[in-house]
């Protein structure tokens, strides 16, 4: 037999093998194999059971054949695999006689699915036996099976009980006798999807029809001992462990947003696909950052829950009526977590665990699994925190979509029937919501919430406490159609690796070992003793171990061997106090790591757990979990929020007029330096408080004492949308109506309180002057905010997600608002007063009069009207107003804020969601609300839609504690069973009975 060329990105001919086999009893039986290695071939434990001798049989290009003998080496009847080694023939030369040499067989690759996908087998079937024409014995010529190359589908979602895979393909034409399996022979093929062995034929049920046939499937194999499966690694080169499984279909490799994705509505489906990339591109940085994995993950684990908040199974399972439903298979670590949720019909799964259990761990797992399957067409997963969702006074879809346009913006832009693309990925069903948080939901609207569930099928994941979601359910009924599993606590076992190599080692007489030996030889020899109860109970959690290992990662001053001492750490909740104080700390260690060490990264930790302390103390008073720069300082009552908006704009507009009339008194009037310098000042004062009531009383009004939300719009020269230019109109008016007030205004305090103080500079124009300035100002005022109407466009798909990025488009926004105001103002002013013939005042025609006015009534504008109308309209002018001057000064916040969250955020202390921030973990957060300045900024009294709300479960209790109820009060006052199938045929026997 000639050697074959490899094809090692997947099947290869020349490594498929007939496995003949010869029996004590009975006739002996065939089926098919594959090699995969030099000298191993796997195929399926049955055809071999029981055989005194093996053969395979491996074909050339040409259609001969070549035998050589094997041995089993390996088998496992339960998976139904078993390996084979060649007994290759000296006397033939090398290895590559009977296929590619030892060194020349490239290593099959092993997956796993997750979706269905198209597969492919190459076996020798029994519908395929000839006869061999080329046979000199033409009385009775000899029988031959020739190769079938079976292609077809296959799905994980069948024969979820047995484990195994439906391989869906091409029937026979005809059944050549009834009685046996036209499919014969097959079992032993390795079946392949995308270039990996995804299982290994094994039989064919006939109830099932011509068309399908079972394989077994390679993750299920992990099922079996560890020595087992660390020696069938050896044998054939499968991963270790489950989890470095390749899962198939591999995520697409990301389009250029201007590829559309192909399908009938392209819109839907490129804005789906830039979502997809951004989410999973966020989510996997935040993995990054959060060391989810380092060195490696948690042996986090999760079971169908003991508790009854489930709805029947024969919902869950969506079952006919008068069928019989048993459990679904629910078990399983971490990285099954999106095969479990796909085994659930419904697609409606609930999370539950007690805080710090892993559940935001387990939401970004999923996420980012099932973007690395997603296909075109599938749901996009996304996490929605619960916190902020009031079901009283906003229904799902609206709050939905609201969150969707927070977190990326580009989903703003206008699209279907008036709507948004956010609006319109909800109605195409194209986002699967991954929704965090449960019990982060007002107690009081828990019953709100699941109702406002159930009103949908919409598949979904939902995480929750269990005390809270229990509650909910025993009053309102489940959650539709929704199985339940809940997350199981964490053992010695668990962790034990994980916080020794992440702790410095000690190495004592030539052994590797970490300061944490000592703990976890108390926690596995003495479990029951008072230090070891406690701290089992606090390391239970993923949560506290990973706190754990950060506080003593090497430390000075802190040894892990202080945890079992019960004097210190009398209770559980005393060393979770402990772990969470000393977290800050320990990852603003001030001393320098190197060289080039950032003295802006060296932040004295107690300077900053001041300000974690301010900013998690915001976030109670606001009744949130999500951080968002817009809503920084907005607790301090409106009244001193007014204020602060009001001097600055007073400020801005002030200086700049009383500075612009000191060169124009100077050039067009007689008067001198003297009066130009106190005629500036008392404009400047009298202007500027005037521009400080106004803004500030627009301020408050625009407010409503609610924070001020960023606008996700861009400015765009070209290309408006109909709708940005149909608020063109009403804009104008709005200007026109502001501009005409104002300027009565300040034409009533020039003539009425300047000039009796003897600071008429004879400039202002008389009669004329009193009726045109207002007509002027209100046109001039009109026509900014027109153009800025029509100059507005969504936020760019392309645009990156992130707060930082969001705070620069609206400060660029305002700038440029600037800018427009000071040529709309001044280059009118500069035009009219240049071509004016004639003196005005003393200042005589020309273009450097014209000139000096545009500069003066531009500068004004634009720092008078423009960053007025920014500080007062505008989510940025709010920002630099309270985040930027105000908190920095009375030393609440750092002065550079956003550089201090993106620390905070890299430190592990913050993490991102879309465009806010959020505490690595609420206990965290409640954790430093307890320990802030008791005299925290009070909210303003009587602010509207926002009640002052009583706190009780996570928040500071009287003596310090955290309770484990519920984070928020109100806003608003089976065992399993079997059974026997028939029909069934082990291919290539007849008659097996399916086990039970």
């Amino acid at each position: 037999m000639g050697s074959r060329a490899a094809e090692p990105d997947g099947l290869d001919a020349g490594r498929v093998v007939q496995v003949l086999t010869t029996r004590r009893a009975g006739p002996g039986r065939r089926g098919s194999g594959y090699q995969v290695s030099g000298h191993t071939v796997l195929t399926a434990a049955h055809v071999v059971s029981e055989a005194v001798s093996v053969r395979l049989r491996f074909f050339t290009e040409d259609g001969g054949t070549t035998e050589l003998p094997a041995e089993p080496v390996w088998a496992d009847e339960a998976m139904d695999i078993a390996v084979l080694e060649i007994a290759w023939d000296a006397s033939a030369g090398d290895a590559s006689a009977g296929g590619p040499g030892g060194a020349g067989v490239p290593p099959v690759r092993f997956a796993a699915i997750t979706q269905p996908v198209e597969c492919e087998a190459l076996g020798f079937p029994r519908f395929r036996l000839r006869p061999d024409t080329a046979s000199t014995d033409r009385a009775d010529p000899p029988w031959y099976r020739d190769s079938h190359h079976a292609r077809g589908t296959t799905t994980p979602l069948s024969y979820l009980r047995a484990g195994s895979l439906e391989i869906s393909v091409e029937p026979p034409e005809y059944d050549p006798e009834p009685g046996r399996s036209p499919w014969e022979g097959m079992s032993g093929a390795a079946v392949w999807s995308g270039g990996y062995v995804i299982g290994v034929v094994s039989e064919h049920h006939r109830f099932d029809g011509l068309g399908r046939f079972v394989a077994s499937q390679v993750k299920r194999w992990y099922r079996l001992a560890p020595d087992r499966i660390g020696a069938l690694s050896d044998l054939i080169g499968l991963p270790a462990d489950a989890g470095r499984l390749t899962r198939l279909p591999l995520l697409s490799p990301p389009r250029p947003p201007e590829t559309p994705e192909p399908d009938d509505a392209p819109e839907v489906q490129e804005s789906a696909g830039k979502l997809a990339r951004d989410v999973y591109e966020q989510w996997r940085r935040e993995g990054q950052w959060q060391q989810v994995g380092d060195p490696f993950p948690l042996a986090v684990r999760f079971g169908c829950t003991g508790r009854n908040v489930f709805d029947h199974w024969a919902n869950i399972r969506r079952a006919p009526f008068g069928t019989v439903s048993k459990p679904l298979p629910l078990d399983g670590p971490l990285d099954r977590i999106v095969e479990v949720y796909e085994s659930v019909p419904s697609r409606r799964l609930v999370v539950l665990g007690e805080a710090g259990s892993g559940k935001t761990v387990l939401t970004l797992r999923f996420v980012l699994d099932r973007l690395r399957a997603r296909a075109a067409g599938d749901r996009v997963p996304v996490i929605f925190g619960l916190g902020s969702w009031d079901p009283a006074t906003t229904s799902l879809d609206d709050w939905l979509c609201s969150q969707l346009v927070r977190d990326y913006p580009f989903l703003e832009a206008p699209a279907g029937h008036g709507g948004n693309l956010a609006g319109l990925l909800l109605d195409e069903d194209q986002i699967l919501p991954v929704l965090d948080g449960f019990d982060e939901i007002a107690s009081g609207l828990h019953g709100a919430a699941l109702r406002a569930l159930n009103r949908t099928t919409m598949p979904l994941l939902l995480t929750s406490r269990p005390a809270e979601y229990s509650r909910a359910v025993e009053d309102n009924g489940v959650l539709t159609e929704a199985a339940v599993i809940e997350l199981a606590d964490l053992t010695v076992d668990d962790y034990a690796e994980y916080l020794h190599r992440g702790s410095r080692p000690v190495r004592d007489g030539g052994e590797d070992s970490t300061a944490w030996e000592p703990v976890l030889a108390r926690l596995r020899n003495e479990p029951d003793s008072p230090g070891a109860a406690n701290v089992a109970e606090v390391l239970a959690t993923p949560l506290m171990v990973a706190l754990a290992r950060t506080v003593y990662r090497g430390t000075p001053g802190h040894r892990p061997a202080d945890l079992l001492d019960v004097k210190k750490f009398p209770s559980p909740e005393a060393l979770q106090d402990h772990l969470l104080a000393a977290f800050i700390p320990a990852v603003y260690d001030p001393t320098p790591t190197g060289r080039g060490t950032s003295r802006r990264r060296r932040r004295h930790p107690e300077r900053v757990q001041r300000w974690l302390g301010y900013l998690a103390a915001h976030l109670h008073e606001l009744d949130t979990r999500d951080l968002a720069w817009w809503e920084l300082g907005t607790t301090m009552r409106l009244s001193s929020r007014m204020l602060v908006v009001g001097f600055l704009a007073a400020l801005a507009f002030g200086v700049t007029t009383g500075i612009g009339n000191v060169p124009v008194d100077l050039v067009a009037t007689e008067h001198g330096l003297g009066f130009a310098l106190g005629r500036g000042l008392i404009v400047g004062l009298l202007h500027g408080l005037l521009a400080g009531l106004v803004f500030g009383f627009v301020y408050g009004f625009v407010s409503g004492g609610a924070p001020r939300e960023p606008s996700r719009v861009r400015i765009q020269l070209f290309g408006g949308t109909r709708q940005t230019r149909a608020r063109f109109v009403p804009r104008s008016l709005l200007g026109l109506g502001f501009g005409v007030l104002v300027a009565l205004a300040l034409v009533l305090v020039d003539r009425c309180v300047v000039a009796p103080l003897g600071f008429d500079d004879g400039l202002d124009g008389g009669l004329v002057g009193a009726i045109l300035f207002p007509l002027e100002l209100g046109l001039g005022a009109g026509l900014v905010l027109g153009i800025m109407a029509w100059l507005e466009a969504p936020v760019e798909i392309r645009s990156a997600v992130s707060a930082s990025e969001l705070l620069s488009t609206n400060r660029k926004n305002v700038v440029f608002h600037m800018l427009v105001w000071m040529l709309v103002i001044g280059l009118p002013a500069g035009l009219g007063f240049g071509l004016v013939p004639g003196p005005v005042g003393g200042l005589m025609p020309g273009p450097v009069r014209g000139l000096l006015a545009g500069l003066v009534f531009g500068m004004e504008a634009a720092f008078g009207a423009g960053l007025g109308y920014g500080l007062s309209f505008t989510a940025w002018g709010q920002w630099v107003a309270l985040a930027r001057m105000w908190l920095p000064l009375t030393g609440r916040l750092p002065w550079a804020v956003i550089a201090f969250l993106d620390d905070a955020h890299r430190r592990g202390v913050l993490r991102q969601a879309g465009a806010v921030y959020q505490f690595r973990h609420a206990r965290l957060q409640d954790h430093l609300t307890q320990v802030s300045q008791p005299h925290h900024a009070s909210r303003r009294s009587g602010a509207a839609g926002r009640a002052e709300p009583e706190h009780t479960g996570n928040r500071p209790g009287p003596e310090g504690r955290l309770d484990s109820g519920n984070t928020r009060q109100s806003r608003t006052d089976g065992a399993h069973g079997g059974t026997t199938h028939g029909g069934t045929t082990w291919l290539p026997g007849a008659g097996w009975e399916g086990q039970g």
